[in-house]
């Protein structure tokens, strides 16, 4: 169920959302659980963000980015600066809307492994959604490799997969997987609806699917079967909604440097710089 907290609230009927959101709300609404918002326009940007997040996917599915290992990734130069680990630094001279707007749009020019996917699409559905002044004030210096990822963009990780959402990313593991091939030893994903995710490499299927797939990468003589595990992460959509509507943005290129955080969840770290 879903309890608004702000006092004299409209209704929620009031809120115009298209027929995907309206799934996601009626999803919600059947839940057992108490999903907690400060007020209606708190829940009507989290159903619009998870939208941006499996259109970015989706888009991002079709827009000829290729998978490769960190060793073997390439992007556009001239908006990224290629390192020796793989990753990609912003030019200094380029703004980031830009820069995540060209992966998109010029997608055969990038190859990264399916970490750096799931962070870009996090971007590009960022950027959609609190629009290209704030997201330049906020997602400044970005350095794209593996699951680093900008402090603004705050990502909740829970547990329990008993209940996911569209927009919601999780995680299947290949415990047994060739030695030789370390980059099958998972997949991250999106879920972009009913038993439908999406994964760099692999693309858009089903769950069996993804689990078939990775199964063909096991050990030589192996039977333990790949899974999807209960690690879910999404963003924190109102610390999100709070950076679109402050009434000022950060100075460009003059941000406080932050502290670095790093969280393990199951067998796959996570840092924010």
């Amino acid at each position: 169920m879903i309890q608004i907290s702000e006092l004299h609230s409209k209704p929620i009927s009031t809120l115009k959302l298209s027929e995907f959101e309206q799934g996601i709300l009626a999803q919600k609404e059947r839940s057992p659980e108490t999903y907690y918002y400060n007020s209606l326009e708190a829940l009507d940007f989290e159903l619009k963000m998870r939208t941006s997040i499996v259109e970015a996917a989706t888009a991002l599915n079709f827009s000829g980015v290729d998978f490769a290992v960190f060793e073997r990734s390439r992007c556009n130069e001239q908006f990224w600066v290629r390192a020796e680990n793989g990753g990609f630094q912003l030019r200094p001279d380029v703004l980031p809307s830009d820069a995540i707007n060209d992966i998109f749009q010029q997608g055969k020019l990038y190859a990264f492994e399916c970490s750096a996917a799931i962070v870009i699409i996090l971007y590009k559905a960022t950027l959609d959604m609190i629009k290209k002044e704030a997201f330049n004030a906020y997602f400044q210096d970005l350095f794209i490799w593996d699951w680093n990822y900008d402090s603004d963009l705050k990502l909740v990780a829970k547990r329990t997969n008993r209940e996911v959402y569209p927009g919601d990313i999780l995680y299947f593991k290949n415990p047994d997987h060739d030695p030789q091939f370390p980059e099958w030893q998972g997949e991250n994903v999106i879920l972009l609806a009913n038993d439908l995710y999406y994964g760099h490499g692999i693309g858009i299927r089903s769950k069996q699917a993804i689990i078939d797939a990775l199964n063909k990468a096991r050990a030589p003589g192996s039977s333990t079967s790949a899974f999807l595990t209960e690690d879910v992460i999404h963003p924190d959509f109102e610390y999100l909604r709070g950076l679109a509507i402050k009434d000022h943005f950060p100075m460009w290129g003059n941000r406080e440097g932050g502290t670095v955080v790093v969280a393990k969840i199951g067998n796959k770290v996570y840092v924010a710089k």
